[in-house]
This record gives structure tokens, sequence and C-alpha cells, in this order.
């Protein structure tokens, strides 16, 4: 099939571009390759790409209303994974139009591109951040999300509200994923398992947020593009029986679902097997919460796992472990 994947040199982005280009499929991965964090990292992801003929690669923002209306003219994709956005809590508050422009603009480009152009699945990324101040753990996709605690979350929690009203306007079948955090080779350099594995191989001080009690659904990249492929699959139909008891589902062609590990993580932990994995301890500065943080994610994936069949499956101690053997081959390569 033909497929547009959106956030294309992203770390998600690329990860699922390889798995569906080793199956197959033609891709078009748009990607605006912007700042937030290094292109030279980007530009090491898009290389991975090019080494497959079916792959063709676009620089393009998607906040450009008239660039994706003319692309998906053009191009008539069968499938959307819509993975690109302005990343980070933390930036979110110092940067707060960036988000306008890519994660709100930007989905109402792909959704009308879907809509014009008779797309029959569109995938997109949401986040587990959409909980907020959601005290039950573990958290389930039935669960009201009406209480963000920074504005990449109430971007995202949006998302999910205009993939609904286009899902119910106009038939289109929408899937969003809330994921949990994702870490592993090619990963981002502005999370967690990169800043403290960098630290701790140049004998520098990490700084250990909450105290280190705070707690993750850290999930695997391998698990979460496992997911995304099967739940590509699986295109959502009209309903009219749904009772709406759920957030999550509809009677529209709608779906939300938790993609997470399905465990929860302290912190500490986590610095532990990068620890080990590094072959050395790490000197650490406690500070407390920051804003935008939550406590503890925790992903109830019950109904991922009905449809799919499937749950992640690596473990935080072989998870790290190859994320730190691709970090020093990465730091050669540089």
């Amino acid at each position: 099939m033909k497929f547009l994947v959106t956030g294309a040199v992203g770390f998600i982005g690329m990860h699922t571009c390889l798995r569906l280009l080793k199956e197959g499929h033609e891709i078009v991965g748009v990607d605006n390759l912007n700042a937030y964090y290094s292109v030279t990292l980007k530009e090491y992801r898009l290389k991975q790409l090019e080494l497959f003929e079916s792959f063709r690669f676009i620089k393009m923002d998607i906040s450009d209303r008239h660039a994706i209306s003319d692309l998906f003219k053009r191009e008539q994709f069968q499938r959307v994974i819509h993975l690109a956005a302005q990343a980070g809590v933390r930036y979110s508050i110092e940067a707060p139009f960036d988000y306008v422009d890519s994660n709100l603009i930007g989905m109402m480009t792909i959704l009308e591109g879907c809509r014009h152009n008779n797309v029959e699945h569109l995938i997109y990324a949401s986040s587990s951040s959409v909980y907020g101040m959601n005290p039950k753990v573990p958290f389930s996709t039935d669960d009201s999300v009406d209480h963000p605690v920074s504005l990449y979350a109430a971007t995202k929690k949006s998302n999910e509200l205009m993939a609904h009203s286009y899902s119910h306007l106009y038939n289109i079948p929408t899937t969003g994923l809330r994921f949990f955090t994702v870490y592993g080779p090619a990963g981002r350099p502005d999370m967690a398992p990169w800043l403290f594995t960098e630290a701790i191989i140049k004998g520098e001080p990490i700084k250990v947020f909450n105290n280190g009690e705070m707690e993750r659904d850290f999930t695997y990249i391998d698990d979460i593009v496992e997911g995304i492929t099967r739940i590509q699959n699986e295109i959502p139909t009209i309903n009219v029986n749904n009772d709406l008891g759920s957030p999550s589902s509809s009677t529209a062609p709608y779906r939300v679902f938790n993609i997470g590990n399905n465990s929860s993580v302290k912190l500490g932990d986590f610095i532990s097997a990068i620890e080990t994995s590094c072959g050395k301890g790490a000197e650490k500065i406690m500070l407390p919460m920051q804003p935008g943080d939550v406590k503890k994610t925790y992903a109830d994936i019950a109904s991922l796992m009905k449809v799919i069949n499937y749950k992640p499956k690596t473990n935080i101690c072989d998870g790290v472990s190859e994320f730190v053997k691709w970090y020093k081959s990465y730091s050669t390569y540089k």
C-alpha cells in the first residue's frame, strides 16, 4: 500500500517507516527537519530510510495548508500515519505558539487532506500526557482526560477531539494512539535515556527530578512499532449500537488506545539499568518536580490487546542495553 508518514525522520517515525518498508509498502515521508533537537540526528535517521527505493522524502511543514493539500491530491495515499508534532512537555511552556502551529494547525491540514482524498485509515499520535492530573492508575482510555497540566497535553487532547469530529461528520476512520514513554535506538536527545546515558559515559552529573520517585511506563520502540503496524490494518467502522459510555470509542469510526508497556518503573530503577549497561555509576543531582510533569504514568492496554492480540514484551534491562549500545555507535558515527 501507499502510506504518508508525517514526522518520518522523528524517532517513532523512522522506526515505523523502516518496518513498513521492510514489509514492501511505498512510503512518502514528510518532515520539516526543525531544530528543536539535533538536525544531525534527523539526517542520520533519514539516511537509514533512503536505503529503500520505495521511500521518498519531502521536506515540508505540516502547518502549510496549501502544500499539504497539494501533496494529498497528487499522491492519493491509501493510509496516513500522522506522527509529526512539536514534542516536549517542558518546552511547551517556553514556546507555546510552536505547539499551536504544529499540533493544532498541522492536525487540521492532515484531517482535511484525508477528508478530500478518500484515505481509508488515519492513525495519529496522541500521548499519555493527556491524563494530566488523573490520580487513578493504571490509566485507562475510559478515564476522563479533562485536566491536562501542559499545553502539549492540551494539544494532544485537542487532536483526539478534532479526529472525532471528522470521523463523525465525514466517516473518516481514525485511530489515536496514546504513546507512553518511548525509548530505544535513535531516540530523542532531550529525553531521559539519552540525557542520562550521555552524562554517565562522560562522567557528568545527571539531574533527577522529584528525587527519582517519578514513575514512567517506559516502552521500547520495537513494541511501539509492532502496535502501530498491527493497528493500521484494523480499520474502525461505524457502530450505531455504541452506547458512548467511553470517551475512547463512538458511534463514528473512531477509536483511541493506550500503547505502553503495561507496567510502571521508578526513575531510579531506570537509571540503575543505564548504569549497569554503561558499566559505571552516575553522580545524581536531586531536584523537585518540574512544571508540567506528572508523578506517574502506567498504561492499561487491555482494549488494544483485544484488538491486535499483542502485548509489549521488551523488559527494561534489555531495552536499555540496546539503547546504550546504539548510543555508543552513534557517538562514533558523529
